[in-house]
């Protein structure tokens, strides 16, 4: 067989490779458009218009964003990052901004240690919670697998049981003297929906707000989205995006554009 692929001239194997992914592309924009087509999904379309990139990997750790909304001046702050910087690297990389970066999860901690950090990304080994406390943080069960959460889900194990540092919003922004952010992106394991309304709570404008809901991880997991999006709804913001697989939404601030 080896021998047979040598022979085969590199233009029709490039050629055979676009034509395999274009072909995936299409099955997962149809798989989308029916995902988005269901009842389960509807509180997840889109209800504002602005232009905007997907920022980060292209299979995982990525988000759609608003890029005309940031420059130099421009404040982001990253809750759960994991082994994977890809989003946090893009935004630096085309805006040249600052980027504050939380996690409390030991792999991750570790990791980001022996990185060639980019300039402006701050690190801080803490996590966001609902209040500034130290609490019981559960591993996840595959020993393989990074991220951990303060919520108990199908992922982790509460054999695997931690003590991690966690502080509220109010307490973060105020030890970094913010009172306005341009991009808060959170990829916390479960623990979102309380933490989502922990920062609508504060006085702190922020322009666009992209989350990974994990409802997959609960038995009653789209209700919980579905609570969080319309109390993010009656706070002014509005779904300006979402990922294929409906996991990664952007909103955005109405006023910000």
């Amino acid at each position: 067989m080896n021998s047979i692929v040598k022979f085969i001239p590199f233009k029709i194997i490039n050629k055979a490779r676009r034509l395999k992914n274009s072909l995936n592309k299409k099955i997962t924009i149809v798989k989308y458009n029916i995902a988005l087509s269901t009842k389960k999904a509807k509180h997840l379309r889109t209800r504002i218009k602005c232009n905007y990139e997907w920022y980060g990997n292209e299979e995982y750790g990525g988000f759609y964003i608003c890029p005309k909304l940031l420059n130099k001046n421009s404040i982001v702050y990253s809750f759960g990052v994991g082994k994977d910087i890809s989003f946090d690297k893009a935004i630096l990389s085309k805006h040249k901004c600052k980027l504050f970066a939380f996690d409390p999860t030991p792999k991750s901690i570790n990791w980001i240690k022996t990185q060639d950090l980019p300039p402006d990304f701050y690190f801080y080994e803490y996590g966001i919670g609902t209040k500034t406390e130290s609490i019981d943080f559960y591993l996840p069960i595959d020993p393989d697998h990074v991220s951990g959460s303060a919520t108990i889900q199908t992922n982790i194990s509460v054999e695997k049981c931690i003590k991690v540092q966690m502080n509220s919003f109010s307490d973060i922004v105020k030890e970094l003297k913010h009172n306005h952010i341009d991009v808060v992106k959170m990829d916390i394991e479960g623990s979102e929906y309380d933490v989502l309304e922990n920062i609508i709570e504060s006085n702190v404008v922020i322009d666009q707000i992209l989350v990974e809901f994990h409802d997959r991880f609960f038995i009653k997991g789209v209700e919980k989205s579905k609570k969080i999006v319309n109390i993010l709804r009656k706070n002014g913001y509005e779904i300006f995006a979402q990922s294929y697989d409906l996991d990664e939404i952007s909103f955005l601030r109405i006023g910000a554009l």
